[in-house]
């Protein structure tokens, strides 16, 4: 059965910081927006490739993480309590008779939106896949790019293949004393035996396999058996240039991830070096309605900072008003000193002396 359409004033594709300012700045006046994010997380880049790394060049904030960025924008956004479609690709944009914008997601969710926020940053991260021929048949089933139900894998032998954050945190998800669907085994597969994570979550998988509940195997995935349409066993190459079986229920990969730009390209867009021609009157692209903002744009003196993807942020937010309320007069207010503003923001107008 086919998602019901979602009637939007604004649709934004991304979630990284700017996209989150994008949905800030629409708030204020007084647009609702619904959010898609290939990723399963707000954050974008920012957390998915440097959550831990200091960010200096974010105004008066001396220092600051991708992940610290994305807590504090998503508590700036939550008075508007926007409508986030995480985990979602945007496979489609079609202009409709009456002026609108179909967007269709390759989950099938659809969207008719009066106007488009284009801040895909580089591109859609999704997961680098293993590169084995056929392993593919198996992808949602026994084959797994994130985490899946835990319930899936409960009395099952499971492999991890990784050496990052996102490998070793799954371990200790899965090994988690509260974790009440506990797989009969666990394996951790990576090339060698040094890891790319942060320390503490390096010990703590240590710690694990010193006790014996973890198993670690330094090697590479070469190949796998199946019978009929079942994965059954994963073929590896050890450190020694051993080869060997090793039994398999479920297999979570961990490769890390890697920037698409997807459809974009199709959707009639004026384009060069893969980055969407831009005006700087309101970061307009060359479609009536579809504005883009961030990394993803390109325009004379373009520089990619965060702070100026929160610049164009503002200036399409009012340059989408005539598509979204085209009947209505706009006028400029400040958090400052506006009580419209204030009650929008859920806080009280300040009281004259």
């Amino acid at each position: 059965m086919a998602a019901p359409v979602i009637h939007a004033e604004a649709v934004v594709i991304g979630a990284g910081p700017v996209g989150l300012f994008q949905v800030f700045q629409l708030g204020l006046l007084e647009v609702q927006a619904h959010v898609i994010d290939a990723l399963p997380h707000a954050g974008g880049q920012c957390v998915e490739l440097y959550p831990h790394k200091p960010i200096y060049d974010i105004p008066a904030v001396p220092v600051t993480t991708g992940e610290g960025l994305t807590e504090r924008l998503l508590q700036q956004i939550a008075p508007f309590a926007p409508q986030m479609h995480l985990g979602q690709l945007v496979s489609s944009v079609q202009r409709q008779d009456d002026g609108r914008l179909a967007v269709q997601t390759n989950k099938g969710q659809r969207f008719l939106t009066k106007a488009l926020f284009i801040a895909a940053g580089v591109g859609a991260f999704v997961a680098r896949s293993l590169a084995l021929e056929g392993i593919a048949a198996f992808e949602g089933r026994q084959l797994h790019y994130r985490v899946p139900g835990l319930d899936m894998l409960a009395k099952r032998h499971i492999v991890v293949h990784g050496g990052g954050d996102a490998a070793l945190e799954c371990v200790l998800q899965l090994l988690a004393p509260e974790n009440h669907n506990r797989p009969a085994s666990v394996t951790l597969v990576h090339r060698r035996d040094v890891f790319l994570a942060e320390p503490d979550t390096i010990a703590k998988v240590q710690a694990l396999r010193a006790s014996g509940v973890l198993r670690f195997v330094a090697a590479q995935i070469t190949g796998f058996q199946a019978a009929g349409d079942a994965l059954q066993a994963l073929d590896i190459l050890d450190a020694e240039g051993q080869n060997h079986s090793l039994p398999v229920d479920q297999l979570l990969v961990f490769l890390g991830v890697s920037p698409k730009l997807g459809p974009v390209a199709d959707w009639g867009l004026a384009m060069e070096r893969k980055q969407l021609e831009v005006n700087t009157e309101d970061f307009g692209t060359n479609v009536p309605g579809i504005f883009a903002v961030g990394d993803i744009n390109n325009y004379p003196g373009k520089k990619k900072l965060i702070v100026c993807g929160f610049h164009e942020a503002t200036l399409a937010a009012y340059g989408a008003m005539p598509f979204i309320f085209p009947e209505k007069k706009v006028m400029l207010q400040y958090t400052t000193t506006s009580p419209r503003l204030h009650a929008l923001l859920g806080v009280e107008t300040p009281k004259k002396n």
